[in-house]
């Protein structure tokens, strides 16, 4: 008697759970489609335009996050360095080169969850345009590490993995397909605790 309406429950709960857990993997997965990478550094220029996907839409809606409008700025990540291997807390980095043009842009580090890691406040937990130092030909070194180093230096927490986001700032290349003629810093491996 109660076998037909236990089944239908049953499959309908299945249904709706499957769903349901395929909609939350797949805007965990991914923030939408049209990936530009240039090295290491990874942006999706159309995440925050009209032309965005159904993904991007419902994953930037998920997080909560107010992204740049297409002429305001862009912002690329790196989860990995020049040479492909993931980014470790356990170990020291150097971004060197220049970066693109842009009026203002940060650089700063955050954990896999995509949150800015907490460095303390007596350390520098993100730098920019205006603080960094250059070399005599506009170039820039970056010391990313857990220890103190001299120069230009981005703390970060031995927590294990991290990303790098680095925002440009009314750059002229965000709103077009310049985008991809770009010359982005490269970050380069100095050393691990563990090695």
């Amino acid at each position: 008697m109660f076998r037909i309406p236990f089944l239908v429950a049953f499959a309908l709960s299945v249904a709706f759970g499957a769903g349901i857990a395929s909609a939350v993997y797949a805007l965990r997965a991914t923030v939408g489609f049209g990936a530009i990478a240039l090295g290491p550094w990874v942006a999706f220029p159309d995440a925050q335009t009209e032309k965005t996907d159904p993904y991007a839409k419902a994953h930037r809606a998920r997080a909560g996050k107010l992204l740049l409008g297409g002429a305001e700025g862009l912002q690329f990540t790196a989860a990995q360095d020049s040479n492909g291997a993931r980014l470790s807390a356990d170990c020291s980095y150097d971004i060197t080169g220049v970066t693109p043009p842009a009026r203002f842009w940060t650089l700063y580090a955050t954990d896999a969850g995509d949150r800015p890691l907490k460095t303390g406040p007596a350390l520098p937990g993100a730098l920019n345009a205006r603080t960094v130092l250059r070399q005599p030909d506009s170039s820039l070194v970056i010391h990313v590490s857990p220890v103190a180093q001299p120069g230009n230096w981005l703390a970060v927490q031995r927590v294990g993995p991290f990303k790098l986001v680095l925002t440009l700032l009314d750059t002229p290349t965000a709103g077009s397909s310049g985008v991809i003629d770009l010359t982005m810093p490269k970050i380069v491996r100095t050393g691990c605790t563990n090695a």
